[in-house]
């Protein structure tokens, strides 16, 4: 009891002090994991016991026979399930080429080139190698965000690593599923017949019962046959249905059904999708918590000894100084990608969950099955995810400026609000070249703003999810364009540090449009206008317009105006250089306006 409730509150602080750290939960889960395991059998146990057993041993261990195993498994299948809900097919379809190439052709690369670099560094069997090769294919979002989420970064980078991320870890854990198929098939050779039609069993099952099952569920909290406080429980207990169904027809076929799920879930029609999202989440940080410890802890010091030579360091520095810039530059060949944004797309790398788990998993079967070199699969696993996540987590941001790809100055945007008068402007500004991205919880209005090619979140601003998306990296302007006070002043609070940096600005209430004085700086475009009068002049003259300013005089006189006009509303002066900046309640305060600078506002042509 004492064993297993330290685990969950040992893997909850690691979770926390990862979060006031700004690293990945990964790096003292796993430290966490070594000191409780091997570390204190060998330097604090008089007995040469560890502290956390997690496997059966005499009279000790927390899972008996197989249960590690087991739970281990059923785990994986949770959070490769919560990980396929999150594919969309709409945001896939506009990653593009480079993201595409990274996950096939960048695969096939690190999966050979670390396959061969294996066996004659390491000289492990071939069989291993290409075991080992195919479970640090992946490099999981879990970690990659957190390593992100400090750095300013133009949009396309954090957007070709996120996506990496997520979409590698299906296709990563299959390659291993697969290879670990071919050894344990019967005979000498894995490449057999049977091994063959075993693969195809894979496919025909995993694919068969994820799609069916998961249209089965939809359909099910769609037509309200769940209720509602049992739909998350209904939903988890269906995800271990489908793995364990999909695991008696065809052996290690269940983490492909899972993520078939998760997927066809995902880009369907369902409800409730953003609550199962949130329970999912919380319970995959559970479930990572535990798992990373025990699966550390289960390493004994024997594993970590075997390491302990220059193989180790050579194959960890060739798969990540060579294979993976390899593959990075040959898949962005051709691609919009600098020189510079190639070299830090190749230095971060940090493989996750999905590679330690796996590899904990299936270095323990083929261990009790007697394949020669199994023993090496989980300690190199480890290895590769400990040095790469201390690595990145370390040198990231030092390397971002020493490439020339960090940020000075944040000038992407961010509009919380997608209603027309947002759109206007959001399209505007993306037309003259800002990164702009509205938030809202009204998904007819993400949907009008994406039919008009502005990226357009659909989430709560009260949710927690905005703060981990890495590709709001180089946002440093907030505009809350919301018609609820209560809601702009909120977000203003919550989101002016990290995405305001330049500048944080509301709509002013109705309240402090009639002070005569004492009117916030964070009041946006005039005291004269709030959303109701926004709205009205977006639907009668739905258009933004230009016009030269001549002195500081001339734009006083347009403000003067656009006072006394309801009609015409102020927005953005851009200077000779196209810089935009951003007019606030106090608009008489720029500091520069110069002759050639352009007056820009919405609504009624100024003659």
């Amino acid at each position: 009891m004492l064993e297993l409730a330290g685990i969950i509150i040992l893997g909850i602080l690691a979770q926390w002090f990862a979060w006031r750290l700004k690293i990945p939960a990964i790096l003292p889960l796993i430290l966490i994991g070594l000191i409780v395991g091997p570390i204190a059998s060998e330097f604090f146990s008089e007995d040469g016991s560890k502290w956390i057993e997690p496997v059966w041993n005499g009279t000790k261990g927390l899972f008996p026979g197989e249960g590690l195993f087991y739970f281990v498994s059923l785990a994986i299948s949770i959070i490769l399930f919560e990980g396929g809900l999150t594919l969309k097919r709409s945001e896939i379809k506009h990653v593009g080429p480079v993201i595409t190439k990274l996950i096939t052709l960048g695969s096939a690369i690190t999966f050979f080139g670390a396959g061969l670099l294996a066996h004659f560094i390491f000289g492990l069997s071939w069989e291993m190698s290409f075991l080992f090769s195919g479970l640090i294919i992946v490099t999981g979002p879990t970690v990659i965000t957190p390593i992100l989420r400090n750095i300013p970064l133009k949009k396309d980078i954090s957007t070709v690593l996120k996506w990496e991320g997520i979409l590698i870890d299906p296709i990563g854990a299959l390659v291993a599923v697969l290879v670990f198929e071919f050894i344990s098939v019967e005979g000498d050779s894995g490449f057999t017949k049977t091994a063959l039609v075993e693969f195809l069993k894979i496919i025909l099952f995993g694919t068969t019962f994820g799609f069916t099952f998961a249209h089965a569920l939809a359909y099910a909290i769609n037509k309200k046959f769940i209720p509602h406080y049992l739909l998350n429980v209904v939903s988890l207990s269906t995800v271990l249905l489908v793995f364990v169904e999909s695991e008696i027809f065809a052996h290690e076929s269940g983490l492909l059904a899972v993520v078939v799920m998760g997927m066809v879930l995902g880009n369907g029609k369902l409800n409730n999708i953003k609550e199962l999202l949130y329970f999912k989440e919380s319970l995959s940080v559970l479930l990572i918590s535990i798992l990373f410890i025990l699966l550390a802890a289960n390493i004994n010091m024997e594993d970590l000894w075997l390491l302990y030579n220059w193989k180790t360091a050579a194959l960890f520095a060739a798969i990540v100084f060579v294979i993976r810039p390899l593959a990075v530059f040959l898949s962005t060949t051709g691609s919009y990608l600098s020189i510079r944004e190639k070299l830090f797309i190749s230095w971060v790398g940090p493989r996750g969950i999905v590679a330690a788990g796996i590899a904990s998993l299936f270095g323990s079967k083929l261990l009790k099955q007697g394949v020669a070199d199994a023993q090496y699969i989980t300690p190199l696993v480890f290895m590769i995810v400990l040095g790469t996540v201390l690595l990145n987590a370390t040198t990231a941001r030092l390397f971002a400026k020493l490439v020339g790809v960090f940020l000075k100055r944040s000038e992407g945007i961010l509009i919380v609000g997608a209603s027309k008068v947002s759109r206007l402007i959001a399209k505007y500004l993306e037309e003259n070249g800002r990164h702009v991205v509205l938030i809202d919880s009204n998904q007819k209005n993400i949907q009008l703003a994406q039919e008009l090619g502005i990226e357009a979140i659909n989430t709560d601003i009260y949710s927690e999810t905005l703060e981990d998306n890495v590709e709001l990296n180089d946002v440093g302007f907030l505009m809350a364009l919301t018609g609820s006070d209560d809601i702009n002043q909120y977000a203003i609070n919550k989101f002016s540090k990290q995405f305001g940096e330049n500048g944080s600005f509301r709509l002013l209430s109705v309240d402090e449009m009639l002070k005569s004085g004492n009117v916030p700086k964070e009041g946006l475009f005039s005291q004269t206008d709030d959303y109701e009068s926004l709205i009205k002049t977006a639907r009668k003259y739905p258009k933004i317009h230009e016009i030269t300013i001549k002195n500081r005089a001339h734009y006083e006189e347009l403000i003067e105006i656009t006072n006394k006009d309801e009609h015409i509303i102020p927005l953005l002066v851009k200077d000779t250089r196209g810089v935009y900046e951003i007019i606030s309640s106090q608009n008489k305060e720029i500091e520069k306006v110069e002759k050639g600078y352009l007056f820009v506002y919405l609504g009624k042509q100024i003659k």
